[in-house]
């Protein structure tokens, strides 16, 4: 086509005639009656368009090449993030029997996101620091805090578990998408330090909707900060799913920051790795923010007060299980001869022994004091407070009596 030929069928300005400001008139106005009457597209629409997410291993344990991101790791390593990944669903699926058995009081589940989660926390140096919400288990295992630390706060013993410096690892966050403003806030404090750590933080799609996660892309971004934003799209906001927050892919949403967004196969373990090394990279370099939204599933509740079935359905849940991230990486490891059975069978039986720990720590915490709620709401004691606190230890009281409430 010629320049002239593509001139000719762009729309002209008017000349000021009649003649053609009647043509060009009824032209803009018929389109502005079909861009009223046009049905919005909704981001379902859009992914049949958008480029594909970055995957190094197929969901058949096939290695595959990407042009531009890509991991070279040995056996040994690869087997290590197998074991990564199977300790940490070991250790969560023992904490959520322990909820279910009254020894916690909520846990949120990460059962399906290992692959995320280890991915990218074993691209991590020692001296980065990272900002987790509340579903980080497997992260937590890569910066080495011990799995029964997590689990105190969930007890009600305690308001953390661990010392935050001597991992790097922030304490779990609650309050929905704070912990990337104070992840912003930090990664700026280290650009002007003039280290080359990176930050990191974690958060899921709802969060995504939060402002404070706008406001983090926006002084990221402003600042130069040398921070990665890992969301991990687990496409259920609670009940809610991914299209009903955005009109786009997420990680599309980093355009208008002015800094890069990455979409990557959040089940296959080594583009999450490879995705996640580079955006670190890219941050130590001085270049800025990135966007990595890990394309991932919640398999499991999203904490164990809720119920999945009521908003999502079994053939959705079975076409994830297809992709499991731990399966898939076992195909790869068997089909190379990475590792056999006997090898398959150890990881298993750590695993196991982890069980056990976790389950005889958590049993021998102590009891939470339920009456800690009341303290410290008014500095000086408050009569309301005082007369909730008598009433709440009275309803405590009548089950050792055997009173029915």
């Amino acid at each position: 086509m010629t320049v002239e030929s593509t001139a000719a069928r762009k729309p002209r300005r008017s000349s000021g005639t009649s003649s053609t400001t009647s043509t060009t008139g009824s032209k803009t106005g018929g389109a502005k009656r079909a861009a009223r009457t046009k049905k919005p597209e909704t981001a379902q629409d859009q992914s049949r368009t958008e480029p594909p997410l970055v995957q190094l291993l197929t969901p058949e344990g096939e290695r595959v090449q990407h042009p531009d991101y890509d991991v070279d790791l040995s056996p040994e390593e690869l087997r290590g993030l197998y074991r990564d990944m199977v300790m940490t669903r070991r250790f969560d699926g023992e904490a959520t029997a322990l909820q279910r058995q009254g020894e916690l009081g909520l846990w949120a589940s990460l059962l399906g996101q290992e692959a995320a989660q280890i991915g990218s926390g074993r691209a991590l140096r020692d001296d980065d620091y990272v900002f987790p919400t509340y579903r980080e288990h497997g992260v937590a295992w890569c910066r080495g805090v011990d799995p029964t630390n997590l689990l105190g706060m969930f007890r009600g013993v305690n308001n953390g578990g661990w010392d935050p410096n001597s991992n790097n690892f922030q304490l779990y966050t609650i309050v929905i998408g704070s912990q990337t403003l104070h992840a912003t806030g930090y990664a700026m404090g280290v650009a002007k330090d003039g280290t080359d750590s990176a930050v990191i933080a974690y958060f899921g799609d709802g969060a995504s909707s939060q402002g404070d996660v706008a406001e983090s892309f926006t002084f990221s971004a402003v600042y130069n900060a040398p921070v990665v934003f890992f969301c991990q799209n687990n496409q259920w906001a609670i009940s809610e799913p991914t299209e009903k927050q955005t009109r786009v892919p997420l990680y599309q949403r980093a355009q208008g920051y002015g800094f890069p967004g990455v979409r990557v196969d959040g089940n296959d373990v080594l583009a999450c790795l490879a995705v996640t090394r580079w955006a670190l990279e890219r941050a130590r370099r001085g270049e800025g923010p990135t966007l990595v939204e890990a394309f991932t599933y919640r398999m499991g509740a999203h904490t164990t007060s809720d119920d999945p079935t009521r908003y999502r359905t079994d053939d959705e849940r079975a076409a994830w299980e297809a992709k499991d991230p731990i399966l898939r990486l076992r195909r790869h490891l068997e089909a190379q001869g990475h590792a056999d059975e006997a090898w398959f069978a150890q990881v298993e039986e750590e695993s196991e022994a982890l069980g056990r720990r976790v389950r005889e720590a958590v049993r021998a915490m102590p009891d939470p004091d339920h009456t800690a709620i009341f303290e410290n709401v008014y500095a000086d004691g408050h009569a309301l407070v005082d007369e909730e606190r008598a009433q709440f230890a009275a309803y405590q009281a009548s089950f050792a009596d055997g009173e029915v409430k």
